[in-house]
């Protein structure tokens, strides 16, 4: 049998008390710690942001250079990539049957011209010894009938030299446009016509150059109420950038110069074309890049991505009020970098936010 003595006893109860006190306080600090969270007093800030769209360059014109006769191709007068003025001559088809069959248009036209004198002599000459009863009116009405016919056929003679002297202008296939030669498939001896499907080459006016991208309904909507109308957007949008495509700014700025009035039923988008200036030639026609909106946010809520929560369409933050997370509703700029949002509505000055940890968080939690 174990004796114990009372002294010893009543001395391990106070230890074990005081052992427990001191765990209990230990886990009262620790909740404190764990339910600590950093936050933020949001103010007014400005903020100017780019939005990129995806690109294609094209030159002013391109212009498909087709023959307009048949015929080989007797000389070259251009080189790939050379630059070209309006009219100059491109290449030279063979003008051999062309000049020939302008001949033959001119000969035809002097036949008709001295078959028309003779038939205009006849019939005058008719019509005097009718009104002296000599002929009949049958041979008064036969004569008139040959001067009509001669005359028409001086103008049908007269219209096919015109289209010979037009083949044989053909056979100089000239540039329409200033601007730049593109590949040049065909060489001396090729056999061409207005048939063929490939052109001649290409002739692109790069002087300035187009650049077609493509916005988003609810972009364009959005663009149409900050502006006014669609007219006014276009007129008061800020200079936009051109980024190429190896991630290098281009050095001109650029200007909108058209937004489609149409919506792409398979897309969904609307179409929008810049020009830009190209004086140095720099950008190519076929080429393509990213075109940089900037927008300017003017005494805006300026707050981190990862203080908000995102479910589904809705986006929420939560406020400290009385030290406690309070849920609320914001809505943020179309703009997302993948940092930061611009808070439209739902936030004041001075308001103070969960700005870290949003997503561990619930209604209520004590924050601070």
């Amino acid at each position: 049998m174990v004796t114990v003595n009372k002294k010893w006893l009543q001395l391990m109860g106070i230890v074990g008390c005081a052992i427990g006190f001191a765990s209990c306080g230990q886990t009262q600090k620790g909740e404190m710690q764990t339910g600590g969270y950093e936050t933020m007093v949001v103010a007014k800030a400005d903020k100017v942001v780019e939005t990129d769209y995806s690109a294609t360059i094209r030159g002013r014109q391109d212009i498909n250079i087709m023959p307009q006769v048949s015929g080989t191709i007797q000389k070259l007068c251009v080189t790939e990539g050379e630059k070209v003025r309006k009219d100059q001559v491109l290449f030279i088809i063979d003008q051999v049957p062309y000049k020939a069959a302008l001949n033959t248009a001119v000969a035809n036209v002097k036949s008709a011209q001295a078959a028309l004198a003779t038939s205009e002599l006849t019939y005058n000459s008719n019509k005097e010894l009718y009104a002296k009863k000599v002929v009949s009116e049958f041979t008064l009405q036969t004569s008139e009938n040959q001067y009509l016919t001669a005359k028409a056929q001086l103008a049908q003679a007269e219209a096919q030299e015109v289209n010979a002297r037009n083949d044989l202008s053909y056979t100089e296939v000239k540039s329409p446009s200033n601007g730049v030669v593109g590949m040049l498939p065909y060489r001396v001896g090729t056999l061409v016509s207005p048939s063929m499907t490939q052109p001649l080459t290409t002739v692109s006016d790069n002087s300035e150059m187009y650049v077609y991208f493509s916005m988003t309904e609810n972009q364009v909507l959005g663009m149409v109420r900050d502006y006014g109308s669609m007219d006014e957007a276009i007129a008061k949008m800020p200079e936009i950038s051109l980024e190429l495509n190896d991630g290098t700014t281009y050095a001109e700025k650029g200007k909108i110069e058209s937004i489609s009035g149409v919506i792409d039923t398979q897309t969904g988008t609307v179409g929008v074309r810049a020009v830009f200036p190209n004086e140095k030639g720099l950008l190519l026609s076929g080429s393509s890049g990213k075109v940089l909106i900037p927008s300017t946010y003017n005494d805006y809520i300026i707050i981190p991505q990862e203080a908000t929560v995102k479910q589904q369409d809705k986006i929420s933050v939560f406020r400290v009020v009385d030290g406690k997370a309070v849920t609320t509703l914001i809505k943020v700029a179309a703009y997302n970098d993948g940092r930061e949002y611009i808070v439209l509505e739902g936030l004041n000055p001075g308001d103070e936010i969960v700005a870290k940890g949003a997503g561990l968080l619930r209604e209520g939690t004590q924050v601070k």
